[in-house]
């Protein structure tokens, strides 16, 4: 960008460009009009606007922005390390190195303080210890959830996805949304009864 250009400035601005990309990582759940696959991007920005919207079936101790800022990083990695299907065992094997190395490289492009910041809302994500990481994962297992149910089946269908599955799938919404509970388990059992689910 030049000598003209605020070393710190050139390194967010490289930081800007570079997450571009995640617009170009494909998932596997299908828009709800059903015309193509979701990217990554959309998907991070559905679950963030989710957290606003449903703020008030987080517990009471979850701080919602924190949460929206962990929405928006989280998947961030998937620029190097591809967006691994959640029912893929072999490529979830090797999911948690990828990712390491991925987050690595993204955030040791920003500035100091901010790869420090970016990086400790990726990696309070990824461990999952926290009300407001387990608010996050909620939504983050929610959205294809709802994705699917919209597009009578979608992945699930396509890949064959069993009840049993999607329980285990589901199982931290339990945790860090419990108020949605109900509502999960109707979605699961709707989706059995009108064939959008295996048994």
């Amino acid at each position: 960008m030049g000598e003209a250009v605020p070393t710190r400035l050139a390194q967010q601005i490289q930081f800007v460009i570079e997450i571009d990309q995640l617009k170009g990582i494909l998932r596997q759940t299908l828009l709800t009009d059903r015309s193509r696959r979701e990217n990554s991007a959309e998907h991070s920005w559905h679950i963030a606007l989710m957290a606003v919207l449903l703020a008030e079936y987080a517990p009471a101790d979850v701080d919602v922005l924190r949460v929206v800022k962990m929405l928006l990083v989280h998947d961030l990695v998937e620029i190097d390390a591809g967006d691994t299907f959640c029912y893929d065992a072999q490529h979830n094997q090797s999911k948690a190195d990828r990712e390491q190395q991925a987050a690595d490289r993204l955030f040791g492009l920003l500035p100091p303080d901010q790869a420090q910041e970016l990086r400790s809302w990726w990696d309070e994500f990824e461990a999952q210890a926290t009300p407001d990481a387990q608010f996050a994962a909620a939504l983050d297992r929610l959205q294809p959830m709802l994705n699917n149910v919209q597009t009578a089946g979608g992945t699930w269908k396509q890949h064959q996805i069993t009840k049993a599955q999607v329980l285990q799938r589901a199982a931290p919404i339990a945790i860090g949304a419990p108020a949605l509970g109900d509502f999960i388990q109707h979605l699961i059992d709707h989706s059995v009864a009108q064939g959008y689910l295996r048994p």
